[in-house]
Formats: C-alpha cells, structure tokens, sequence
C-alpha cells in the first residue's frame, strides 16, 4: 500500500469536523428541530394558575408609562375597569394577528368598562407607531422593557396578555398564540362580575 492510498483510507476511518457535509441535510435538520422546539415552549397558551411564575389571583404589579400620544399612562387609574393587559412586539406575528379583536372588543365592550393596554416590547418607537397607525389600533399602547416585562413574571414570550377585574386582580395569562374565543370568554364573565 502506498502512502497516498493509506492517507485516503485514514481520511475517511477518521471523519473530521466537515464531516456534516457528507450529510447534506444534517444541519438544516438540526436547526430546525431547534426552531420547532423553541416554538412549542413559545406558543404555551394559557399558563397555568399553579406555575411559579403565574401571576393569577394576585394584584397586578403597578406601572405608570407615557404612552405613544406622550400621555400618562397608570395603570392604577384604572382599577373599576376590567383591563386586558397585552405585551406584544411588531415583529410577532401572533401579536399583530390578535390585535385587530382588541380593537373590535375595546370598540364593543369599552362602554361595559373594559380598557386595553398594549405595551410594546420593541426598541424602535417608529415601527410601533408604523404599526399603531395601520392597524388604528384604539386604545393606549406604551413602550416597555426588560424591568415592566419582569414585573409581570419575566415576558419570555409574545404575545403575554393579562385579564385583569375591577379591583386589580390578575384573573387570567396567556402566553403566546391564544384562543381569542377563550380570551373573550373570560373577558365577558368578568365585565358582567361573574
């Protein structure tokens, strides 16, 4: 056997790092798993009211923000109304999906006492107010950050939205993709005190 025989039989007893090229979709299968992955624990939908982090049946943490029309934003001020709290980002594809409901339901239950609030957990006011704007969103949005978002039991996750009563108690969490029927469910026993 001659050297360059023997080097070509090493070469492939002892496969190195590009080996993954042999296998053409070991990779991209491997990133997707990933990605599917970190979906699933994304799009958890309603948290449940026994999770360490669940904020159901407790006082919803108080905030006070400026909104994008620069105006105080307290959430305080709003204890005798049912508030839907939603922390949402302009690249969430979820979170735009939910939001024209919330314009339906402010528009349809405003007059029962209801009251949204988004907060955006985006870094660029412009694209949110881009956003704002297309969607004539109808209720109050504000910009949050890390320290609002751990207030409310640490947003990992868009959308986070949040049932609160008339006396400032969480009833309610989802986390991301939500049924909307369950969300407006829950919203309509709570505007009518059951």
């Amino acid at each position: 056997m001659n050297a360059v025989t023997s080097q070509r039989i090493a070469r492939k007893a002892a496969p190195g790092p590009e080996a993954w090229y042999a296998q053409p979709f070991a990779l991209p299968r491997f990133a997707l798993t990933l990605l599917l992955a970190a979906a699933c624990l994304a799009a958890g939908g309603t948290r449940s009211a026994h999770a360490a982090t669940s904020l159901v049946h407790k006082r919803a943490p108080e905030f006070v923000r400026t909104d994008l029309d620069h105006k105080r934003l307290d959430l305080n001020a709003y204890r005798g109304k049912v508030v839907l709290l939603d922390f949402w980002a302009t690249w969430c594809a979820p979170c735009e999906v939910e939001m024209p409901s919330f314009v339906a339901w402010q528009k349809k239950y405003g007059p029962q006492g209801l009251q949204i609030i988004g907060i955006s957990m985006d870094d660029d006011p412009a694209l949110v107010r881009s956003l704002y704007s297309k969607l004539k969103l109808n209720y109050p949005v504000a910009m949050g950050d890390v320290k609002l978002g751990d207030l409310y039991g640490g947003v990992l996750g868009l959308p986070m939205t949040f049932l609160i009563d008339r006396h400032g108690e969480i009833q309610a969490e989802f986390q991301g993709e939500a049924d909307l029927g369950k969300i407006e469910r829950q919203l309509q026993s709570l505007l009518s005190g059951r």
